[in-house]
């Protein structure tokens, strides 16, 4: 996984440095943001040029997910306090993903801690090497780099979606989040995305409803309106 995913740096480095973004100030923004997401939309933005503050507004909103992140990791990694503020920094679609995908708190945390500490020591030194030798690189999109993030998340998805719900869910996601990237600023197809979840619950939550109201009504239409007694009420 960080092997994976660090190598996604050389693409924002390549990427930052094509923006006319400094080698330094492309390291600070690893360094302290680490959400790659929200790395990559910020350079996007003002590559194309955007006002600052403008894409710094995008870059956050495509980061607030790992708050939702953060809501259930702090219930399964059960950390003590002085480390969870160190610990929400890791917290990113990837450490999430192999934390949830475990049986047991202990093994959680162990792989929360050996993803974030990798991807963060590959992530960041992968980043200075992408923007020192952004000329000698070339495009990204040809080595795909950009990808790998994304493959290695969708793998780790994948085999988490067991119900009939949850891939509801899932590809209610997707149909949201593409079909509204092209009409919403960035990030924001992202936190739109996230309804997937309630509006497929609450029309479960409808059709459980309407199920148990069908069967009740049939069950006293055979039992003629009598009570448990067999009289009528």
């Amino acid at each position: 996984m960080g092997v994976a995913v660090g190598l996604s740096g050389f693409a924002f480095g390549v990427t930052a440095a094509g923006s006319g973004i400094s080698t330094a100030a492309a390291c600070v923004l690893s360094l302290l943001v680490f959400t790659g997401a929200s790395q990559f939309a910020l350079v996007g933005a003002l590559a194309a040029g955007g006002n600052p503050f403008t894409a710094a507004a995008g870059a956050f909103f495509l980061g607030t997910r790992n708050a939702f992140y953060g809501l259930r990791l702090s219930q399964l990694l059960a950390l003590p306090r002085p480390l969870r503020p160190l610990a929400a920094h890791w917290v990113i679609d990837e450490t999430a993903a192999v934390s949830l995908a475990q049986k047991d708190r202990a093994s959680a945390r162990l792989g929360f801690a050996v993803t974030g500490l990798s991807l963060y020591v590959l992530w960041n030194l992968t980043t200075l090497l992408g923007a020192l030798g952004a000329e000698a690189i070339g495009d990204t999109a040809a080595w795909g780099l950009d990808a790998a993030g994304p493959a290695v998340f969708l793998a780790l998805l994948a085999p988490m979606l067991r119900t009939a719900t949850e891939r509801a869910v899932a590809v209610l996601a997707l149909v949201l989040g593409l079909g509204l990237l092209p009409v919403l600023p960035a990030g924001v197809p992202v936190l739109v995305a996230a309804l997937a979840a309630p509006a497929v619950l609450f029309l479960k939550g409808r059709s459980l409803k309407g199920r148990s109201l069908k069967g009740s009504s049939f069950k006293d239409r055979n039992t003629g309106g009598r009570n448990a007694k067999g009289t009528r009420p």
